[in-house]
């Protein structure tokens, strides 16, 4: 169990039974919209969430803004006043859309919201409308205890970010930047939870950096034929050659600064030397083996390929996607690598790129955040760690604003979040919730350049 503060007043016991009552109420809610992204700009729409969320902001006094990129594509935006108005903002977004979810793969239904036997199930669970919740329960929680934070907060509830963001923060930057006047820093998802290590302690890891996502197509060319004569200049037979060749590269280790920070400080909790070459030194980390073992390189990987219209012609094209994951500092090793591999029969050209982003580990920010996560578990070790995938934390860096992977939260062990994200059966633990809303308060709520309050 998590450890609260000591000898807490029953004032702040009652604010934090209501945070967590509101957190899981929310969350609840917010899972009954179904807002599936199929990509692609197909989707159910975020319009009903975004409404809802700003009745909510409204409810309480605050002046939220609904704003519709394309017809049902909606994001909501509200700024909190704080104290200190020339202070830096801090911008907290939170995506409302979802993947879809296949009911019949399911338990329970996905878009049910129901909460039993203490968790709060549905997809969005822990992806991200758990986080959501803690933004609204929050931002209702200034309002109910007449609370100013010590400098403005811009709560974003954005649409899209489960394909490009163009339709939710790609949107709000390119259209609607003077929202974000003033912001300098912001949290998001994938981050601040607990990873339980070998010797007990319990790791909560905050990202302070995202890989790039380079999505390219590959396309061969070669002539045209029929499938029963020799044709050395076959199309399909140059791109599988290319690909198979790209999958079997072996990337070079390359540790960027989180990530060495990690592996020192995780090294140093557990008394043993981590060689990044070798994956059994790495499993030694256990659960937290996960956060580095995509993140000591580049990466790349087919998703999909394309050729032909018959079995017995050979087609003069053959196309293929792939997905190339690239850290800060190392996209021209990369891009080198894949081109010295193309060579001159094969050619690329992007589906989508997003430029890699890093934040300061060492910063005000990231301290505060370590507080506000030891205000409420005194053993907890924090590290920070880069993601292998991305975020709408890149669309909000063409602002200059840093982005942090920080949606706190706690579970046991052996309670494996990355099963249930995009996966079967989503749920969130109730109590993971209630941790996670006095945590990210207590962050709200303090002043980056000195303590947290509990």
């Amino acid at each position: 169990m998590i450890q609260e503060p000591t000898d807490p007043s029953a004032e702040q016991f009652a604010h934090h039974e209501a945070l967590a009552t509101d957190t899981v109420d929310h969350c609840s809610r917010l899972i009954r919209f179904d807002t599936s992204n199929y990509g692609g700009g197909e989707s159910r729409g975020e319009r009903e969430a975004a409404e809802w969320v700003a009745e909510v902001l409204t409810d309480a006094g605050y002046a939220p803004q609904v704003l519709e990129s394309e017809p049902r594509r909606a994001s909501t935006v509200v700024r909190i006043p704080g104290a200190d108005p020339l202070a830096p903002a801090l911008l907290v977004h939170g995506h409302l859309d979802v993947v879809p979810a296949e009911p019949s793969d399911w338990s329970f239904d996905p878009f049910s919201g129901e909460i039993t036997d203490g968790a709060v199930r549905g997809r969005g669970a822990l992806d991200m409308k758990d986080m959501d919740a803690m933004m609204l329960a929050c931002a209702t929680g200034f309002a109910r205890t007449g609370t100013r934070p010590p400098r403005d907060i811009v709560m974003a509830f954005v649409a899209d970010e489960e394909d490009t963001g163009a339709y939710g923060a790609g949107f709000l930057v390119d259209r609607h930047p003077g929202l974000f006047e003033g912001v300098t820093a912001a949290i998001s998802e994938s981050g601040g939870y607990s990873v339980h290590l070998p010797n007990g302690r319990r790791l909560y890891p905050v990202a302070t950096g995202e890989r790039g996502s380079a999505w390219m197509t590959l396309s061969a060319h070669g002539t045209a034929g029929h499938g029963s004569r020799r044709n050395p200049d076959n199309a399909v037979a140059t791109l599988v050659r290319t690909v198979a060749e790209l999958v079997s590269y072996t990337w070079p280790v390359h540790l960027i600064p989180p990530v060495r920070a990690l592996l020192d400080g995780l090294g140093s909790e557990l008394g043993i030397t981590i060689d990044p070459a070798d994956p059994a030194s790495i499993a030694q980390l256990g659960e937290a083996a996960r956060l580095v073992e995509s993140t000591m390189s580049n990466s790349l990987n087919p998703t999909r390929l394309n050729a032909g219209y018959k079995h017995n012609v050979i087609p003069s094209e053959a196309t293929a996607g792939i997905d190339g994951r690239v850290l800060p500092g190392a996209e021209k090793e990369f891009f080198a690598a894949v081109d010295a591999v193309l060579g001159t029969k094969v050619t690329r050209e992007f589906a989508s790129w997003t430029e890699p982003v890093a934040a300061d580990h060492n910063s005000p920010e990231f301290a505060a955040m370590a507080d506000a996560l030891r205000a409420h578990d005194p053993q907890a070790l924090v590290l920070p760690f880069c993601m292998s995938g991305g975020t709408d934390a890149k669309a909000f860096a063409r602002l200059g604003i840093a982005g942090y992977g920080f949606a706190p939260g706690t579970t046991p062990p052996g309670f494996n979040s990355w099963d249930y994200v995009h996966g079967v059966d989503e749920h969130v633990l109730t109590e993971s919730l209630a941790f996670g809303v006095r945590v990210l308060d207590t962050f709200l709520r303090a002043d980056p350049s000195g303590p947290a309050a509990g």
